[in-house]
């Protein structure tokens, strides 16, 4: 079985989970995995630490994300790629499984279109449209380098930085990073880990839903939480199987989600 599996930011707040290496060991014995990471809360901590506080915007849908320009990008490729990426690949290798640190710039392993313009909602409510900045609207996946990859045994660990038409690098949410890569290369199953327990609804844990009941539940999802149904979304219509949204501070986060004995299971029907 293919899994793909991504971790957020919050969850790498402090470092890498001891917990979540120890279950991708547990994993590699029956299943092959490709590891996507988030870590805006580090972005945001370097890049005020170098002088360059952080703008958040927010679409009239309801997704919020970083505003990114050229300045911001350079920040966010060295945290991501040189600083995070590098510190997950040594924790897995620590564990002695082979992995390849990745971003979308290698091998033009993610390939997105840059932004032209944003349009966005003020404090008051109102619609602006502001330039694009350095973000990306993903359409590529280069599945032949993360599939030869995992057949030799590796474990690919992807950055969400894309590569532009320009090749600039472009940030890219992960959880929807996680999505492309998933649909692009069918995988069995999707995992988007979080520091809640799943999908709350009415402080709740919603254990299942079908896609359809998913879309009819988005306007009453916070901003946290949104992008990762989105994300799930996508991925279904792309053919994956299912699509799990689940803790990642669980003992053995990754193996819970997939034996659906923790989080929020989303399937097309």
């Amino acid at each position: 079985m293919l899994i793909v599996a991504k971790t957020g930011g919050n969850v790498l707040d402090g470092g890498v989970p001891p917990a979540i290496i120890l279950d991708v060991a547990a994993i590699l014995a029956s299943h092959t995995l490709v590891f996507v990471h988030g870590g805006g809360v580090e972005v945001t901590d370097i890049a005020t630490r170098l002088g360059k506080p952080q703008t958040f915007v927010v679409s009239p849908q309801g997704f919020r994300s970083r505003y990114t320009d050229q300045e911001t990008a350079a920040i966010y490729t060295m945290v991501m790629v040189g600083k995070l990426s590098a510190q997950i690949v040594a924790a897995l290798e620590r564990q002695g499984i082979p992995a390849v640190g990745l971003s979308g710039l290698d091998g033009h392993l993610i390939q997105a279109q840059r932004k032209k313009r944003l349009i966005i909602r003020d404090e008051r409510g109102r619609r602006r449209v502001i330039d694009g900045g350095y973000t990306g609207t993903i359409h590529a996946v280069n599945t032949g380098l993360l599939r030869l990859l995992l057949e030799n045994g590796f474990v690919p660990v992807v950055a969400p930085v894309a590569s532009s038409e320009a090749f600039e690098p472009l940030n890219v949410d992960g959880d929807r990073t996680a999505a492309y890569i998933a649909g692009f290369l069918k995988a069995d199953k999707l995992v988007l880990l979080t520091d809640v327990e799943g999908l709350l609804i009415d402080g709740a844990v919603v254990p299942q839903l079908s896609a359809q009941e998913a879309r009819t539940l988005l306007p009453k999802i916070g901003p946290g939480m949104i992008t990762k149904v989105y994300a799930a979304l996508e991925a279904l219509d792309r053919g994956v199987g299912e699509v799990i949204i689940g803790s990642g501070l669980v003992e053995t986060p990754i193996s819970s989600a997939i034996a659906h004995k923790s989080g929020t299971v989303i399937r097309s029907e």
